[in-house]
């Protein structure tokens, strides 16, 4: 099964970008199918592969701030191909 994840990492803290860009460089370097923009990263793959990278990568990232939230979405199938039909 296919799927596609939205992943937003916020820390509550001052110093928040090491733990950002930390977090992107260890998604890039899975092998899995990364996109990114300045709000959100998806990452598209098969299930068990893409939820064993995030929850190794989402347990670290958390690791490095003090506080932060971690919003996660998940879509059954792989949108990474997706094109606005408007």
């Amino acid at each position: 099964m296919n799927i596609s994840v939205e992943l937003t990492l916020t820390p509550l803290q001052d110093d928040y970008e090491p733990a950002i860009i930390n977090f992107i460089k260890a998604l890039r370097a899975s092998g899995l199918t990364i996109l990114e923009n300045p709000l959100s990263t998806q990452v598209y793959g098969e299930y068990d592969t893409v939820m064993a990278v995030l929850q190794k990568e989402m347990k670290i990232a958390l690791e490095a701030v003090e506080r932060g939230l971690l919003y996660i979405k998940i879509v059954k199938s792989n949108r990474s191909d997706y094109e606005p039909h408007f």
